[in-house]
C-alpha cells in the first residue's frame, strides 16, 4: 500500500520571538515493511535544519529560526509503501535492550484500578493475553478526536469515557508493564485515523518472546498493518513527540496541525 502523508503545523504568536529551536521526531524510516519513497520537511522562513538520533534510535531533526518571528509554518510532506507483516516489526532501528522499555514515566504510572484491568483482562504476557487487552482498551472507550490533553496520566485517563488515540496507546503501555511485558509508546500516521486531524495518530508496541515487538492499536482494537506508518518510539507519548522545543520571547502561542493521510494504493 502506497500512503501519501500531509502534516502542517503553524505557530503564531502575540509577540514576535526572537529564537525558535525544535526538536523535531517526523520522519519515518525504511524497515523490511515500510519503505519511504519521498519525504520534504519545509519551513516557511529563514531556517537551520541538522539530523540526529536521540536514545531511542529515533531520527530527529534540529530546526533553528532566527526571528524576530510572529508565526512559523513547518509542513511534512510524503509518501511510504507498506506491507503487512501480522503486526510483527522487522528492520527497526534497536539501539536498547526490551528490558529498558518496563521503565513507567510519569504518565505511564498505572495506579491500582488500571493494573486489576490489565490483570483480570490479560492474566499473562503472552501474544493472546495483550491482543485481549488491546481490544478491551477500545471496547471500553469511545473516541475523542480532540487534541490530548497535555500531561494526562493513564491514571486520569482510565476514570474518563472517551479518550484520544495516544491515550488509549499509553494505557495499553501501561497495563502491558503490569503483566511483565516490555512496551513502548509510538507515533506515526495511519489512514484508518481519519483525515483533518489536530495530531500524528499513536499505538503501542510490546515485546514478546519469541516474537519479537509487535505493533497492538487499542484505538482500532488491531494490530498494526499496512495502513500504518511507524516514525517514533520511546517510553510515552513525550518522548516520540512529534515536535518539542523552545521559544525566546514574551507572548502567548497559538497552535493548528492539521494532518491527513491518504492510501494511494
Amino acid at each position: 500500500m502506497r500512503l501519501s502523508i500531509e502534516h502542517r503545523t503553524r505557530y503564531r504568536f502575540t509577540t514576535p520571538q526572537a529564537r525558535i529551536v525544535q526538536l523535531l521526531r517526523m520522519t519515518p524510516e525504511n524497515t523490511y515493511d515500510q519503505t519511504v519513497a519521498a519525504w520534504h520537511i519545509e519551513i516557511d522562513c529563514d531556517a537551520r535544519m541538522t539530523s540526529h538520533r536521540d536514545g531511542f534510535g529515533n531520527h530527529t531533526t534540529m530546526l533553528y529560526c532566527e526571528g524576530p518571528l510572529e508565526d512559523i509554518e513547518l509542513t511534512v510532506t510524503g509518501e511510504v509503501v507498506t506491507s503487512s507483516s501480522g503486526g510483527v516489526l522487522h528492520g527497526s532501528h534497536e539501539t536498547l535492550p526490551p528490558a529498558v522499555f518496563r521503565r513507567t514515566t510519569p504518565t505511564t504510572s498505572a495506579d491500582a484500578a488500571v493494573e486489576a484491568f490489565a490483570r483480570d483482562l490479560a492474566g499473562g504476557a503472552d501474544r493472546a493475553a495483550l491482543t485481549r487487552l488491546n481490544a478491551a482498551i477500545g471496547k471500553r472507550f469511545t473516541l475523542d478526536a480532540a487534541r490530548p490533553t497535555p500531561g494526562l496520566s493513564v491514571a486520569e485517563a482510565f476514570a474518563r469515557s472517551a479518550l484520544t488515540a495516544r491515550d488509549m496507546a499509553q494505557l495499553f503501555v501501561a497495563g502491558a508493564r503490569c503483566v511483565g511485558a516490555p512496551a513502548r509508546y509510538v507515533s506515526g500516521y495511519c489512514d484508518l485515523a481519519g483525515d483533518h486531524r489536530p495530531t500524528p495518530h499513536g499505538w503501542a508496541e510490546a515485546w514478546i518472546a519469541g516474537d519479537g515487538w509487535i505493533g497492538f492499536d487499542p484505538m482500532l482494537g488491531t494490530l498494526t498493518d499496512q495502513h500504518h506508518v511507524r516514525v517514533a518510539a520511546a517510553l510515552d507519548a513525550v518522548g516520540a513527540a512529534p515536535i518539542a522545543g523552545s521559544r525566546l520571547g514574551e507572548g502567548v502561542e497559538a497552535l493548528d496541525v492539521d494532518v491527513t493521510v491518504q492510501a494511494e494504493g
